[in-house]
């Protein structure tokens, strides 16, 4: 399998996809912050205590004061605060951490007015982006996170990520991380760690280390407060540190200074693959070059057509995800129904594991398959969903099909849910309506003439368009019509008609009587 990542930096926003065989898996998309990011760590100052919430204000810098509950202060807040007071203290010199004799921890029922006063000098974290009207949301317990680890200072424990299922293996990681962390710090060993070498570990901890220290510095160096003592790395690193996988064949970036951080993070954590980062230099834009633009259009939205005109129907509740499938217009199978609806639930399985992961449709999933009477039928769709899923890095659970034909699908979410517009602004009408994506409109007709050549049998008839779709249609030597007709005979003939909507269409029988292509017959 030939697995390959795309990056394209816009001005507002950071796109990333996946493939695997050339197809679209993954897709994440985020907004550029100049300002803020969550992972960010400021030295600050408190500017107003709100005793009737136990929480306070700082002053971050933002337009808005950050919050701070009592509880996300961490129970050891004191002894960070008596190591700031230190490094404040001392500006030449930066005291290493576990010089510091660990403090009381701080009690979970106390109050933010005892433990906290205006003015206040304070080390926090960003975890929740600002939304609307409201800051930033803060906490006291810091984080740097790596491939392998995340670093916690102030924290002694060594916690190993759940997921590693093998005790051996567990007992192995805690142990190496216990003989070579330093003092006064505390790791979390995360999935990926899983079967590393003692080097690697220990590498990315020095690194995470020299982050903490660096941080420090800029702190021991602050004239004014709010200072941004450590920086999360830019967005498409960050959303990189989670889903690379040194078995990538290619990851194309088509912006300059992220083409070097994404080199040189990959450097970072594999030197040896650090070959298969590349710049894109192309003419064309790389969703687009890279037939990553038209997968996006119709891999979301409420429809989802796979093979040979069945299609899925996907419904986002407030409590749960309901996908329905559907035949669509496909001609029924020589074998008869039972061997039909199997073959559709059998494409349904493929298409709808590969929408889980594309769209991250986390919770609860209700998917309503077409009827099967057959056990065997059954359970073979089962395994083929268990086998599809297999793929997928998120928690799953997957229930056997139900007596109605449903199939129950919980599912962890790795990520806020994807939720790309895939329909645009009708031309016709001004904006007051939407349409599917014009970009997949002559697929559609593609698809339409394969149904009536190959499977209603009528060879001759006409197709009548816009005059703008027409001219699209007969551009160049070897025209979109000419490939037509030598796939499906030259009974095939496009003429334009002005009477026409932008994306209007019908099909014109040898007699001249309308074939209405536009019903499509569900078998259920």
């Amino acid at each position: 399998m030939t697995s390959e990542v795309f990056v394209n930096v816009q001005q507002k926003k950071i796109a990333i996809s996946l493939t695997e065989d050339k197809r679209l898996v993954e897709y994440q998309e985020e907004g550029q912050s100049a300002s803020f990011s969550v992972g960010n760590v400021y030295l600050a100052k408190v500017r107003k205590l709100m005793p009737g919430l136990n929480a306070c204000f700082v002053n971050v810098g933002y337009e808005r004061d950050a919050f701070l509950h009592y509880l996300d202060l961490g129970t050891q807040f004191n002894t960070q605060q008596k190591y700031l007071k230190r490094v404040m203290s001392d500006r030449k010199n930066l005291i290493p951490i576990a010089s510091v004799p660990m403090q009381p921890e701080l009690p979970k029922d106390g109050s933010v007015q005892t433990t906290l006063k205006q003015g206040q000098e304070v080390l926090v974290q960003i975890v929740k982006e600002p939304i609307s009207t409201k800051g930033p949301r803060l906490t006291c317990e810091l984080s740097f996170p790596g491939r392998y680890l995340v670093l916690i200072p102030f924290a002694e424990k060594v916690n190993v990520s759940s997921k590693i299922k093998s005790s051996q293996e567990r007992a192995r990681l805690k142990q190496i991380i216990q003989s070579v962390k330093p003092k006064g710090f505390g790791v979390i060993v995360r999935t990926v760690a899983e079967g590393k070498r003692v080097s690697e570990l220990d590498n990315e901890l020095k690194v995470l280390v020299g982050k903490f220290e660096e941080a420090m510095h800029r702190v021991m160096k602050a004239k004014e407060l709010p200072v941004l003592a450590a920086e999360e790395q830019s967005r498409t690193v960050g959303l990189l540190r989670d889903l690379f996988n040194p078995s990538y064949e290619n990851i194309y970036v088509d912006d300059e200074n992220v083409y070097k951080e994404v080199r040189d993070y990959v450097e970072l954590i594999a030197p040896e693959r650090v070959g298969i980062v590349k710049q894109y230099k192309g003419k064309l834009p790389i969703f687009d070059n890279f037939d990553i633009t038209r997968q996006i259009k119709s891999s979301f939205g409420k429809t989802v057509s796979y093979k040979h005109g069945a299609y899925l129907i996907i419904e986002h509740t407030e409590a749960l995800h309901v996908v329905d499938v559907n035949s669509g217009n496909r001609a029924k199978s020589e074998n008869g129904q039972e061997a039909n609806a199997l073959d559709v639930n059998l494409g349904a399985a493929d298409e709808l594991a590969r929408q889980l992961r594309l769209r991250d449709m986390g919770g609860i999933i209700v998917v309503d398959f077409i009827d099967m009477n057959v056990a065997e039928d059954r359970q073979k769709l089962y395994e083929r969903m268990c086998e599809n899923m297999k793929r997928d890095r998120a928690k799953h659970n997957i229930l056997p099909l139900s007596k109605f034909g449903l199939m129950q699908i919980t599912r962890q979410r790795v990520r806020p849910a994807m939720d790309v517009a895939v329909d645009e602004t009708c031309p016709t009408c001004q904006g007051q309506g939407t349409i599917k994506s014009s970009l997949l409109f002559t697929d559609q007709l593609e698809n339409k003439i394969d149904m009536l050549v190959n499977h209603l049998g009528i060879k001759r008839f006409t197709l009548q368009v816009h005059p703008y779709v027409d001219a699209y249609i007969n551009k160049g030597l070897v025209s979109l019509k000419r490939q037509w007709q030598m796939r499906y005979g030259l009974g095939v003939r496009v003429i334009p008609n002005q009477m026409f909507a932008f994306l209007q269409y019908q099909f014109i029988d040898k007699d001249g009587q309308e074939i209405d292509m536009k019903e499509e017959i569900e078998i259920k």
